[in-house]
């Protein structure tokens, strides 16, 4: 005999979710802490990977563009990240993360040992079925005009 059960709740797999994103995170920010930078200086240095306008970053980030000026001189200082001016728009600065930076982010995401071990067990179909989940749910969530 087959046993059928009931497909997962919205309510379900939001808490699904919500659980590997949180467990996700601790896991980041413990690895970003062991390099001397805080979740959101590294969480940016994520998004800086190609060069970035300082509006468009404080959006990746979900805080106020004056906020982002602390996070990046805080970057900058530790030459993980520089500023530039935009080409069309002198008083618009773009940033980009350096080599060091770069690195930096490379040891971050290596160090992330739980979601290493996590991801790691995970067989070729499992990989697949979950980069196609990710792929479905992210547009949806991070479409304009959902605030």
């Amino acid at each position: 005999m087959s046993e059928t059960t009931a497909a997962p709740t919205t309510a379900e797999l939001m808490e699904a979710v919500a659980a590997v994103g949180t467990a996700y995170f601790h896991d980041f920010a413990a690895a970003a802490a062991r390099l001397g930078l805080t979740s959101v200086q590294a969480k940016a240095l994520g998004a800086v990977q190609e060069p970035v306008p300082m509006r468009a970053l404080a959006g990746r980030l979900g805080c106020d563009a004056s906020n982002v000026t602390g996070i990046v001189d805080r970057l900058e200082a530790r030459g993980l990240a520089a500023r530039q001016a935009a080409e069309a728009d002198r008083r618009v600065k773009i940033v980009v993360a350096t080599d060091a930076g770069r690195d930096a982010l490379h040891r971050i995401r290596a160090g992330m040992d739980r979601a290493q071990e996590a991801f790691g067990a995970l067989d070729t179909e499992q990989r697949r079925a979950l980069l196609a989940a990710c792929g479905a749910l992210l547009p949806a969530l991070t479409a304009p005009g959902q605030d």
